[in-house]
């Protein structure tokens, strides 16, 4: 099942995940903290409103905002988060999911190698974060709220490749 099927039939719950997934991989490049967002995956897991802890992540998220020269990418990974909605309303869900799937694919193609062509299953980078995506999508549709323990598993795995990816350009150019 393609990745835009899977965001088509997933539930609030799994609209949410995937949002937050693609939020959290890209959350490092602002924000060293990897527990900002574990708030948020706590209130998927027991269903309570995420609303206050959403509010927090934006505040922290609205003091490191990046500076007019920083790179699109920490742009892009920002509006991700401040972009979430406070209610569980499967239309405005959906709406982040998408957008938040499409943000991620973008900051994963703009940290590839510089001058790299093709399609996106073709970057690695990019393919990788494509079958991230799905693969959250497919443990919600699958294992339900026992899925999100795999989820956020999956998602820290993602984080990690792009701190490196983005360690690994630093060295080379400076």
């Amino acid at each position: 099942m393609s990745l835009e099927e899977l965001i088509a039939q997933a539930d609030e719950r799994g609209l949410a995940a995937s949002g937050l997934a693609c939020s959290d991989r890209c959350v490092s490049l602002l924000v060293d903290d990897d527990e900002l967002l574990r708030p948020l995956w706590a209130h998927l897991v027991d269903g309570s409103d995420w609303s206050g802890s959403l509010e927090k992540v934006r505040a922290v998220l609205g003091a490191v905002e990046p500076a007019a020269g920083e790179n699109e990418a920490a742009w892009v990974a920002r509006g991700m988060l401040l972009s979430a909605p406070d209610g569980r309303d499967r239309e405005a869900l959906r709406e982040w999911a998408e957008a938040c799937s499409a943000a991620s694919l973008r900051v994963h193609r703009l940290l590839g190698p510089a001058g790299a062509e093709g399609v996106d299953e073709e970057l690695p980078l990019v393919a990788a974060e494509l079958g991230r995506q799905t693969v959250v999508l497919q443990l919600l549709a699958e294992h339900g709220p026992q899925g999100l323990r795999r989820a956020l598993d999956v998602s820290g795995e993602g984080r990690r490749v792009l701190r490196a990816v983005v360690s690994r350009r630093a060295r080379a150019q400076g």
